[in-house]
């Protein structure tokens, strides 16, 4: 615990019980105590930059992080270091609500089938067992998707498809392909 929470503490419980005392329970100094109550009355230094702060996290819905907080405030002609932002908005719980993106699995909700494989990666006859994957393919202008489709009997490509976005339309186009090239059993 702060000792500025503890010297409260005692000051609000002054009239009950002895200064030297609590300043001794409290494992703090009776001369800090007193430095503090000299201090009590002084104003805040931050203040008038966190009311400030307060208006910019008022106008942006607590959105702002303590560097767009930091333009926002030059922009008003209010010049001041950003960690120095970034402590006052500690020091007054003024820090932006962080929203995550929650990631979720909808590919494994909606489409559930059963095993149909298990685990047997051999195929008698051409065309009889196919399998699909999609590869990421980094590019200088972002990722690459590769769909492809193998036939388990030979290892061979039946088809394949690429496109800048994975989705279900890569997956679909790829089968459309390999039934277009090959008359699957």
């Amino acid at each position: 615990m702060k000792p500025a929470i503890k010297y409260q503490v005692i000051y609000k419980h002054r009239n009950k019980y002895s200064i030297s005392e609590m300043c001794r329970f409290f494992n703090v100094s009776r001369s800090g105590y007193y430095k503090y109550l000299n201090r009590k009355d002084i104003p805040d230094r931050d203040l008038p930059l966190a009311n400030k702060i307060e208006e910019c996290q008022d106008i942006n819905h607590k959105t702002y992080g303590y560097r767009r907080v930091h333009i926002w405030l030059e922009r008003q002609g209010i010049y001041r270091n950003p960690k120095t932002i970034l402590r006052i908005m500690q020091k007054y719980n003024l820090l932006s609500v962080v929203r995550r993106k929650k990631f979720h699995y909808c590919s494994q909700y909606l489409h559930r089938y059963p095993n149909a494989l298990n685990r047997e990666f051999t195929a008698d006859r051409p065309n009889q067992k196919w399998v699909t994957d999609i590869s990421y393919i980094k590019t200088n202008q972002g990722f690459l998707y590769l769909s492809v489709i193998r036939d388990l009997y030979d290892n061979s490509i039946v088809a394949y498809k690429t496109a800048k976005d994975q989705s279900i339309k890569l997956v679909l186009d790829t089968i459309k392909a390999a039934k277009r090239k090959e008359a699957p059993q």
